[in-house]
């Protein structure tokens, strides 16, 4: 009787996560497919049918039309963004899960409550300060809104990382003369890995898609981003399907590229926030 309750149970859980894969899968499947069409295959046969030929000459046509030049620019501002984030978030982290202060809780609630700001409240503002000090349609103009609306969801995780870190550990350092700058780098960051990558994915696919800001703050095409690119490229191809797939397909292999490389310490750090939090 054990057996069979243990065979089903394996059963159970192998067509489910065979349903959880396919299910996963196809949206990348149909897009690929429907990438390699031509207009007249996928106007004449729809959606969900194989191509009667193999047409990898609308990625050529949209490889000749710069879209590594939006790719770069995306590219560019999250690397940037991203540095910049994680270290003004692993300070600020450190600061709040080590200083015992009575403004310290207050001055965390306050960030927390910044994680409900929403971007278009903000986008006016930061448009007249981007103009005003010059730096509007540049890439450089998307850098400070990127870090300012992603600081507090930063700070909040990595501060929960952070306090269960035992204090043990820095003291025992302390003792034997580590300071608090090689503290911090040579035991708190290292311990934080599953926090920091976790926020890092975040952040990352977060200022990968964002379209509010790069659409305000930029105008020329050799300064927008990505998902300006999938905008112009729907104008431009608005009556070639195959070729927008074709667009959004290579739109989304850098995510799936980093979400492959980090998933293991993502989802332990998502797991171990849970237990945390």
């Amino acid at each position: 009787m054990k057996t069979l309750k243990k065979f089903l149970v394996r059963l159970f859980i192998g067509i489910y996560a065979a349903a959880f894969l396919v299910i996963s899968l196809l949206p990348f499947y149909l897009m690929l497919i429907n990438s390699v069409k031509s207009s007249q295959d996928y106007g004449r046969n729809g959606f969900f049918t194989l191509p009667e030929k193999l047409m990898f000459s609308n990625y050529l046509k949209v490889i000749e039309d710069g879209i590594f030049s939006y790719f770069k620019n995306s590219l560019v501002v999250a690397v940037i963004s991203l540095v910049l984030l994680l270290f003004i978030g692993l300070c600020a982290a450190y600061a709040f899960s080590r200083i015992r202060l009575k403004w310290t809780n207050v001055l965390f609630m306050l960030v927390i409550a910044c994680m409900t700001i929403s971007i278009h409240v903000a986008l006016i503002p930061v448009y007249l300060l981007t103009r005003d000090v010059g730096l509007y349609d540049t890439t450089a103009a998307l850098v400070g809104p990127y870090i300012a609306f992603n600081l507090p969801i930063t700070i909040f995780i990595l501060t929960n990382f952070m306090r269960e870190i035992p204090i043990e550990l820095e003291e025992a350092a302390r003792i034997d003369g580590c300071g608090h700058f090689r503290l911090f780098a040579s035991i708190i960051v290292p311990l934080s890995k599953s926090g920091i990558v976790t926020v890092a994915i975040y952040d990352v696919i977060s200022m990968w898609n964002e379209f509010s800001f790069a659409l305000v703050l930029t105008q020329s095409p050799s300064t927008r981003t990505l998902p300006l690119a999938l905008w112009n490229y729907k104008s431009q191809y608005g009556s070639d399907i195959p070729m927008l797939f074709a667009v959004l397909f290579l739109s989304v292999i850098p995510m799936i590229a980093a979400f492959a490389f980090g998933q293991d310490k993502l989802i332990k750090g998502m797991m171990a926030g849970a237990v945390k939090g």
